[in-house]
């Protein structure tokens, strides 16, 4: 006999408390879904706990406002929202804490490749190797793609119908973008010396 799991009907409304209080305990509930969860959380997904007329985002702002001061914020990456610890603290949680897998391990020339990705998604291999050069390692990919920060997008429309490769939304989130929009332009970095000019 299978267990019912039904969860019981929440209430959105909460038309039995005053404004005030109904305001905060939707804040406590967008507060408690970014708490409980390990990637970003959409609008949608949020509205969710929230009654039919509330906006999300200005419970988010009134949220936000609410954490100024602590160690922890709120970010808007990848087209939601996440819990991120304030930069200033990194020295103490790695000091500290047990964080494993988190740290990314990435080599400068890991990063090069992972950009080069970014700017040019989706692409293959080849093209990969016609900007660095040389033959960009099969490891190397694995390593970007183990960490979640690439996958494999449409194959090429050429011969073979190679494999091309594409960023994901937990690149987004690791380097606290919102999308692909807020890459540095790239004549920028060229400006700063960062970059190698066309």
């Amino acid at each position: 006999m299978a267990k019912d799991r039904s969860e019981p009907q929440l209430d959105r409304e909460l038309l039995d408390l005053p404004p005030e209080l109904r305001w905060r305990e939707w804040m406590r509930r967008i507060e408690a879904v970014l708490f409980a969860s390990a990637s970003p959380v959409s609008r949608a997904d949020l509205a969710r706990v929230v009654g039919q007329g509330a906006s999300v985002d200005l419970l988010v702002e009134d949220l936000a406002a609410d954490l100024d001061g602590r160690a922890f914020e709120i970010a808007q990456v990848a087209g939601g929202w996440m819990f991120r610890t304030r930069t200033a603290y990194a020295p103490a949680i790695r000091a500290a804490a047990d964080v494993g897998d988190q740290i990314l391990d990435l080599s400068e020339f890991d990063v090069a490749v992972l950009a080069a990705i970014a700017y040019h998604q989706p692409i293959t291999r080849d093209g990969l190797k016609d900007i660095f050069g040389n033959e960009i390692s099969r490891d190397l990919l694995g390593r970007l793609h183990s960490h979640g920060l690439i996958g494999t997008g449409p194959r090429a429309p050429r011969r073979g119908a190679p494999y091309t490769f594409v960023t994901t939304d937990a690149f987004l989130a690791a380097f606290g973008m919102e999308s692909l929009r807020d890459l540095p332009d790239p004549e920028q970095l060229g400006d700063a010396g960062l970059a190698a000019r066309p």
